[in-house]
């Protein structure tokens, strides 16, 4: 599993919004647009994948992925202005760039994505417990009906393996569990992205319209 951000992100178009409310930030999201750490309200249209949570539900793969990392349970963490600690930030910075080197996140973009609402579009973390202790947390967005699951890191020394797609998992069964009708899991662009596929009611944006053709996503992304 690889959660590097790239550092070229796929997309087609990019526009920056001022017309926050869910339902216009729905609408982009439906075709195609997500939100990015560009800045505020600044989103681009990519090969964007969603699960849809009606038609989600756990496969025999998920659940032995869940049973690798059973300890590990997930808390949607609050008042995040008043708890953020140096430590989350040297956390997300030494877990990118140990695994795929310099400059894809520093310390000071996540304090900003958490601290600083007026230049972040992202609004919720989500905590990973392991024994009593945080070992993993992922910056997301989240409204009335959609998660866009973004930037998981994790302290590597101490997380169980498969920790990566146990993070995102949970994350899954979080929105579902609370109501979302949708859960975003960011874009395809690396052939290493075929991991995002393996879910249940999973679709894909081509440029023009959403698919939940698997066979033809490996095809993009392996050709």
């Amino acid at each position: 599993m690889d959660e590097r951000p790239p550092k070229s992100y796929l997309h087609w178009d990019e526009k920056t919004i001022t017309d926050l409310s869910d339902d216009n930030i729905d609408a982009l999201y439906g075709r195609g647009y997500v939100f990015t750490r560009k800045g505020k309200g600044v989103m681009q249209q990519t090969r964007s994948v969603r699960i849809d949570l009606s038609k989600f539900e756990l496969s025999s793969e998920n659940r032995r992925i869940l049973k690798r990392v059973g300890e590990i349970s997930l808390q949607p963490v609050k008042d995040i202005l008043k708890d953020y600690d140096w430590s989350l930030g040297k956390l997300a910075k030494d877990f990118y760039e140990e695994r795929f080197g310099k400059g894809l996140m520093s310390a000071a973009k996540v304090k900003e994505m958490l601290t600083e609402p007026a230049k972040s579009n992202f609004n919720l973390l989500l905590s990973y417990d392991l024994k009593g202790k945080i070992c993993g947390y992922s910056i997301t967005y989240s409204n009335r009906d959609i998660l866009h699951y973004s930037y998981p890191f994790y302290d590597a020394d101490v997380a169980p393996k498969d920790m990566g797609l146990g993070m995102m998992i949970l994350a899954i069964l979080y929105a579902k569990e609370t109501g979302k009708r949708y859960v975003y899991l960011g874009s395809l662009q690396r052939p290493s992205d075929t991991y995002k596929l393996q879910f249940s009611g999973l679709q894909w944006f081509d440029g023009k319209a959403w698919s939940d053709d698997i066979d033809m996503a490996k095809g993009v992304l392996t050709n």
